[in-house]
C-alpha cells in the first residue's frame, strides 16, 4: 500500500546554537553539545491507515510528529510527506495543505472569536472562493458535530468542543492525513471520547489518515498500528492485540500512576496486580483465553514484577473511575 508520511534514516538534535554559528566560531572554541534525539529513524505511515506513536515524556515522539508536517527539519536523513521532501522550502505550503496537524492545546490553536470564522481562517489564507469557502467550513463542522455551535464564541466551549474545532479547521482544508500531538491530554473524560469518536470516525468514514500521539493505552487500542518510541528508538511497531499491549507493559507503559499516587499506603504485589490486570484486559479486549494461553500469563507476571522493580510507571491508561473502584473492593 502507498505510504503517505516516510521516514529515512531521520537524525535530528537540539544544539545550544546553529551549525553556522559553530562554523564561524574560532577552531579552539569550544563545541556547543548537541542532544541527539533521533539517529537513523525509519518508519513509514501507510495511506489510509489509524496508527498510534506511544512513549514516555522525553522520548521523541512529538518532536517526530512535527517533521511529518514540516514545523521541524531532518539535521540528516529525510522526510517524505505526501510524497514532498519536507526540506524543500519551495513545498511546505503543499505539504501543510496535506497533512494538517492538531496540537495538544486547544486555545492555543484558535484565533478568531466565532467559530465559523476561525475554521475558515486557513481558507482564506488559502485564497479559496467564498461559495467553497461556506460549503467546505460547513462540512468540516458537521464532520466533527459542531456544526450548532457555529455562531458560539470559542470561549464558551468546553476542552473537548474546542479540540473538535481545531479538528474542523485542519479538515476543511481537505489533507490526506491529520497528525494529532496528544490531543486530548488535557481534556476531561467527556472531552477526551468526544474527540476520540471524531478522530475514529473520519479515519474509517472519510479514509483521512490519522496518526497519534497519546500516551493513553485505550486510544491505542483503537488503532490499527501501534508503534511505541523510547529514548529516540522505535522499540515496538505491532497490532493493538492483548500480547503487545502486555509487552508495552513490560516496557513501562501498563501501571497507572494514580494506581500508585491514591493508594501509596497499598502494598502492590504481583499476586495482587495479576487479577486486576485480568480483569482489565478481559474488560477492554474480551479475552476468554486470556486463563488458558500459558504465554499471557508469563507475560503478566514478569510485566509486572519488572514494573514493581523500577520507575517506568505512567499515567492512567483506562480509566481513573474504574481503577479506583477496583482497588477499592
Amino acid at each position: 500500500m502507498e505510504n503517505i508520511i516516510k521516514t529515512q534514516d531521520l537524525m535530528f538534535y537540539y544544539s545550544d546554537i546553529s551549525d553556522e554559528e559553530q562554523q564561524e566560531q574560532e577552531e579552539n572554541a569550544p563545541k556547543a553539545e548537541k542532544k541527539i534525539i533521533f539517529e537513523d529513524l525509519d518508519l513509514e505511515i501507510e495511506k489510509g491507515s489509524f496508527t498510534v506513536i506511544l512513549g514516555h515524556n522525553g522520548c521523541g515522539k512529538s518532536t517526530l510528529a512535527k517533521h511529518f508536517n514540516a514545523i521541524l527539519m531532518p539535521c540528516g536523513g529525510k522526510v517524505y510527506s505526501a510524497g514532498f521532501d519536507t526540506s524543500d522550502e519551495e513545498k511546505l505550503f503543499d505539504i501543510r495543505k496535506r497533512v494538517g496537524m492538531v496540537f495538544q492545546n486547544p486555545d492555543n490553536q484558535i484565533v478568531a472569536s466565532v467559530v465559523e470564522e476561525d475554521v475558515a481562517f486557513a481558507l482564506e489564507n488559502m485564497g479559496v472562493e467564498q461559495g467553497e469557502m461556506r460549503r467546505r467550513v460547513d462540512d468540516a463542522l458537521k464532520a466533527v458535530g459542531m456544526y450548532d455551535y457555529r455562531l458560539h464564541a470559542p470561549s464558551q466551549l468546553s476542552g473537548g468542543q474546542k479540540q473538535r474545532v481545531a479538528i474542523a479547521g485542519i479538515i476543511a482544508m481537505r489533507p490526506s492525513c491529520i497528525v494529532l500531538d496528544e490531543p486530548t491530554a488535557m481534556l476531561d473524560p467527556t472531552g477526551r471520547s468526544e474527540v476520540l469518536k471524531t478522530v475514529r470516525r473520519l479515519n474509517r468514514e472519510e479514509g483521512i489518515t490519522i496518526v497519534l500521539i497519546t500516551h493513553y493505552m485505550d486510544e491505542a487500542a483503537q488503532a490499527d498500528r501501534v508503534v511505541v518510541m523510547e529514548e529516540g528508538k522505535i522499540i515496538l511497531d505491532d497490532r493493538p492485540d492483548i500480547r503487545s499491549t502486555l509487552l508495552i507493559g513490560g516496557a513501562g507503559f501498563v501501571y497507572p500512576r494514580c494506581y500508585l499516587s491514591r493508594y501509596p499506603e497499598k502494598e502492590l504485589e504481583v499476586v495482587e496486580l495479576m487479577p486486576f490486570m485480568r480483569e482489565l484486559a478481559e474488560r477492554y479486549f474480551g479475552l476468554a483465553e486470556l486463563e488458558q494461553d500459558p504465554r499471557l500469563k508469563i507475560n503478566i507476571i514478569e510485566g509486572m514484577r519488572f514494573l514493581q522493580e523500577t520507575d517506568g510507571v505512567y499515567d492512567a491508561i483506562f480509566n481513573d473511575a474504574f481503577i479506583a473502584d477496583r482497588m477499592d473492593k
